[in-house]
């Protein structure tokens, strides 16, 4: 069963995360929309100015200006973009970010592998069960 095309919000500022992100959705049989964010300002702005928001949003914690955490506050905050759901990547394994995370409302927190063929694999699953859900769009 083939699923369906996401649009992506990435927020990322590691140029070589970013790379590994592109090249896996460049690789699906399904061909994903990616945005780019470096940080979680620029995330904002891009929301609010899009008249059609994400699908969903893949979000490191580790930025510059606002975390990952803050923006994720924020998000949760606005009654327009708080329905989307946020994964988050990250190398992370911090258990308080992790409840952290799933306290303000995350879909998921993903760790991210050492290994390219492991990022890979949890990057198929993730992207081959998010176009098979039913999303809220407004």
């Amino acid at each position: 069963m083939k699923g369906r095309s996401l649009k992506i919000l990435l927020l990322e500022d590691d140029t070589i995360e970013v790379m590994k992100v592109n090249r896996v959705i460049n690789s699906q049989e399904i061909k994903h929309q990616l945005i780019e964010a470096s940080n979680g300002e620029e995330a904002l702005d891009i929301l609010n100015k899009k008249d059609s928001l994400p699908d969903i949003i893949l979000l490191d914690l580790n930025m510059p200006k606002i975390n990952g955490i803050e923006f994720l506050e924020k998000l949760k905050n606005d009654d327009r973009l708080r329905y989307i759901p946020v994964i988050v990547l990250t190398t992370s394994g911090n258990h308080r970010d992790l409840l952290e995370c799933y306290k303000i409302g995350v879909a998921g927190y993903v760790l991210k592998p050492l290994k390219y063929e492991d990022y890979v694999f949890k990057m198929e699953k993730l992207l081959s069960y998010w176009s098979i859900n039913e999303l809220i769009t407004l």
